[in-house]
């Protein structure tokens, strides 16, 4: 394992003046303090701890933590900065193809071609719950904003919703023709998006399950989706080699940027003015989110990349590649 460490310069200046007995004097505390921003697409550390193709990438909700899922059956959760290992999962016994962390970031959740989603302590890789309601392999999971509620895919062709706690099944959504390979909440909880082979993406109630919206701007599988912070709008890639932002609203696009290899993740920016694809191509690129204009590419993977997430103080993206690296980078931060 290898790991780069960020390097700060820091430029410490301060001048003072003290008052002497019964003496006036003039004080003046100045203090000046300059860290260089490591420039985008840094790396700022390396992690090596899998033996498989990295599947998903997910930061905790603090950024202290990485949980990453890998094609050698396990989730491993670490440092994104020193690389130390907290916890590894082995509960599954086929690739681990998804994971998320709860809100309250002291659980994971795991979906696996073992056709099983299970819950687990983050701190402890202690298992709580295991999830059999699929009958194929389960493609990707999500927590509801309160982490009430779980939601997963499959290639049995649905979406199933069931209680966190206890592993009560409460919907199951029907509305896909084929394999489902993406989730994703609304911010707001209210709503659900699904996406995959029938080159769809379905937005749906997620108390009911009526459908709300259909989106078919792809020509191709969908692979990856992701709401943006304020909840009007959708990412979505795919197979087809675009990366759509769209109006959930309306359905009508934002922008489509085509022709630079098959995608398979996307993130937005906390701050909503970016999106990052993950891409065959070996790279990660970086989109403004409102004009579909490409601002920066990450180029130092010797893979397909796989995976990408975004930290939640937008400093820091990870993204996972084929090789069963992880690569911690510097992100835009205005």
């Amino acid at each position: 394992m290898s790991i780069l460490f960020r390097r700060f310069n820091l430029l410490l200046l301060s001048s003072c003046c003290l008052a002497i007995l019964l003496s006036s004097c003039s004080v003046s505390n100045t203090v000046s303090v300059s860290l260089r921003v490591p420039s985008v697409g840094t790396t700022l550390s390396t992690y090596s701890g899998h033996s498989n193709a990295v599947s998903a990438i997910a930061w905790s909700t603090d950024g202290t933590r990485l949980a990453s899922a890998s094609y050698d059956k396990t989730v491993q959760v670490w440092n994104p900065v020193t690389g130390h290992r907290f916890a590894v999962y082995r509960g599954h016994t086929n690739w681990v193809s998804a994971l998320a962390w709860s809100p309250d970031g002291k659980y994971l959740a795991s979906a696996s071609f073992d056709k099983t989603v299970q819950v687990w302590e983050a701190a402890t890789g202690k298992h709580l719950l295991t999830y059999h309601g699929h009958s194929d392999t389960v493609t990707a999971v999500a927590w509801s904003p309160d982490g009430k509620e779980l939601t997963e895919a499959s290639y049995d062709k649905t979406v199933q919703i069931w209680k966190s706690s206890t592993g009560q099944p409460l919907l199951t959504y029907r509305g896909h023709s084929n394999w489902v390979l993406a989730v994703a909440w609304s911010p707001d909880g209210k709503e659900l998006a699904s996406a995959g082979l029938d080159t769809t993406v379905q937005i749906w109630n997620a108390t009911t399950g009526k459908d709300a919206l259909t989106y078919l701007g792809h020509s191709g599988i969908v692979t990856a989706l992701a709401w943006s912070p304020d909840g009007k709008h959708l990412a979505s890639v795919g197979f087809d080699k675009t990366v759509e932002v769209w109006d959930v609203a309306t359905g009508g696009p934002l922008w489509i940027y085509c022709c630079h290899g098959w995608v398979n993740g996307v993130a937005w920016s906390p701050n909503g003015r970016y999106v990052a694809s993950a891409n065959t191509n070996r790279t990660v690129q970086i989109w403004e989110s409102t004009t579909g204009a490409p601002r920066w590419t990450y180029s130092n993977h010797r893979s397909e990349v796989l995976a990408v997430a975004w930290s939640s103080d937008g400093t820091r993206i990870a993204s996972g590649d084929d090789d069963g690296i992880v690569r911690v980078w510097q992100a835009p931060v205005t």
